[in-house]
């Protein structure tokens, strides 16, 4: 994947998650809604670095430098704080679930796992944006800076 498309998969799933993240902000219904365009948009951006994934875990215990596996390490939790964020949402859904006719019962320990699991994310998405703080340098002159100094 060219890193002009990578940068802006990354952008568009980083300013969504940050969107998302206080459903204040755009009101429940459409925080609901975002959250499940949000499922589709984490699928595609794993299967995007599916080749680095499977090469990393199956060398996780051999020769990777610290960096690389405490980057791991952080996707791995990234991805089951999204996997229990994505479920407890949909526990303590007022809008999705019954747009299908579904309605559960409200459950005060789903809402707190939603809440902790979602500031645990964002924490953990701050160390990764961190580890790959050249990456991102980088990929913004390439993808950003580059073509408007070409114009």
């Amino acid at each position: 994947m060219s890193i002009k498309i990578s940068f802006w998969m990354d952008l568009i799933l980083f300013l969504g998650f940050l969107t998302t993240f206080e459903p204040h902000f755009t009101g429940l219904p459409i925080h609901e809604w975002l959250s499940i365009v949000g499922i589709v948009v984490v699928i595609i951006h794993i299967l995007s670095h599916w080749d680095w994934l499977v090469n990393t875990t199956i060398r996780f215990f051999q020769d990777l430098n610290g960096r690389v596996r405490l980057n791991h390490i952080i996707i791995a939790l990234v991805f089951i704080g999204f996997i229990t964020v994505f479920t407890s949402g949909l526990m303590i859904s007022e809008s999705v679930l019954p747009a299908f006719g579904m309605n559960l019962i409200a459950n005060i320990l789903w809402r707190r796992i939603h809440t902790l699991a979602s500031n645990l994310i964002l924490l953990l998405v701050a160390v990764h944006f961190a580890l790959h703080w050249d990456w991102v340098r980088r990929a913004f002159i390439h993808s950003v800076v580059e073509p408007f100094r070409h114009q």
